[in-house]
């Protein structure tokens, strides 16, 4: 037989899974790996979509997304955030925001162009840019920085063939949000080295010190930039696979044009269902941040009393404690922790060479789960 993609075969399987296929032939496990609410879609949201179905909307909408939807996501970053983008030409609803990410990949680069990715980062973005034909340039950033992107690093990884600057903020793992001026300094790199810029955004709402900035509204940013959002972490509404994606025209023609031959569109009722979240649900969403930034509190306290070194996350539902002190690596910690105190965590190693020693904890779980899972870690770690 001729051999496969060798791209695809080159990439290994996500790091997460493992863990996931041992906790589930286990009992009593605490799972503190799951990037996703354990909120479900709040009611008006979910009653949208009944009605939708109700009345039939089950076919295909326009490839680019229903027009009253988009008008909606390019109204939201306009008072929110003051970037501003033409719902019939600038704004496209996608499958997810991964399948965004995909699709600007795709358009922006050509084979064997480089995207510069500051890690740890979301385990799909290197391997995202592999599979649109370019080359991750991985650059590390530090917990003593708060992961803040170290943008003179980022200048030295640029070469001829640097086509892009990825980044995710609020982040996964880290919960890091980038500061304004290290965003503000990103955009004047990419000014100088003529690069663009994609900004995933997806945890944009769970910011809990202080205002996001979506990269799209920086001086100078606009044209050179793609911003990706979606429905999936603030609504709750991982499920029903509705993303966006806002750029300048050019761009967000092409990626039409991709869109038109593989996805078609965004699910019909999931649309819909948007339409609501982002006309009512506002009540919803500020409910349920204030729920996650109370786990936060309560979860970076716990994870520090048991003897973690634990900067507090300033976004997302993610705490990315340092394991250093246990003298394990990130790997065994991980898998000992789930076999001898039934916690599932994710080595942050998964996420890049600069997540070594540290691990993930989601604290999108319920609060008493939380508290339950501290008290597990803490008497793991006495037994070490």
């Amino acid at each position: 037989m001729k051999p496969l993609n060798s791209t695809i075969t080159a990439i290994p399987p996500s790091g997460i899974r493992r863990f996931f296929d041992i906790a589930a032939e286990m009992d009593d496990v605490i799972s503190l790996g799951v990037g996703e609410p354990d909120f479900v879609t709040p009611w008006r949201i979910r009653e949208a979509g009944i009605y939708a179905l109700e009345r039939g909307y089950t076919t295909y909408t326009g490839n680019a997304g229903l027009p009253r939807l988009r008008e909606l996501i390019c109204a939201d970053l306009a008072s929110r955030y003051d970037a501003r983008y033409d719902p019939a030409t600038e704004c496209l609803v996608t499958t997810g925001v991964s399948e965004g990410l995909d699709l600007a990949l795709r358009v922006l680069l050509d084979p064997g162009e480089e995207v510069i990715v500051p890690e740890p980062c979301y385990v799909a973005y290197q391997p995202c840019v592999s599979f649109a034909g370019g080359t991750p340039v991985g650059v590390p950033t530090r917990a003593e920085d708060g992961f803040a992107i170290d943008v003179a690093a980022v200048e030295a990884a640029v070469t001829p063939r640097t086509k892009a600057i990825l980044i995710g903020s609020p982040a996964n793992p880290t919960g890091a949000v980038q500061p304004p001026e290290v965003l503000r300094a990103l955009v004047a790199l990419a000014e100088r080295h003529d690069l663009y810029l994609l900004s995933d955004e997806i945890y944009d709402r769970l910011t809990y010190d202080g205002t996001h900035t979506c990269l799209g509204a920086v001086p100078g940013a606009r044209e050179r930039t793609v911003v990706l959002g979606g429905f999936s972490k603030a609504q709750a509404m991982t499920g029903w696979r509705v993303g966006w994606l806002a750029a300048p025209a050019p761009i967000a023609e092409l990626c039409l044009r991709v869109h038109q031959y593989t996805m078609l569109c965004a699910p019909h009722v999931s649309q819909m269902a948007a339409v609501e979240a982002l006309s009512n649900a506002e009540p919803d969403v500020a409910e349920m941040v204030a729920d996650y930034d109370r786990r936060r509190r309560v979860f970076v306290k716990g994870l520090r009393e048991a003897g973690l070194e634990c900067p507090e996350p300033a976004g997302a539902f993610y705490a990315f404690p340092s394991i250093r002190s246990s003298g394990l690596d990130a790997e065994t910690f991980a898998e000992r922790l789930l076999r001898e105190e039934s916690v599932a965590v994710v080595p942050g190693t998964v996420f890049g060479p600069s997540g070594a020693g540290h691990i993930r904890c989601s604290y999108a779980t319920a609060l008493p789960q939380l508290e339950q899972a501290v008290e597990r870690i803490g008497n793991f770690l006495r037994r070490l």
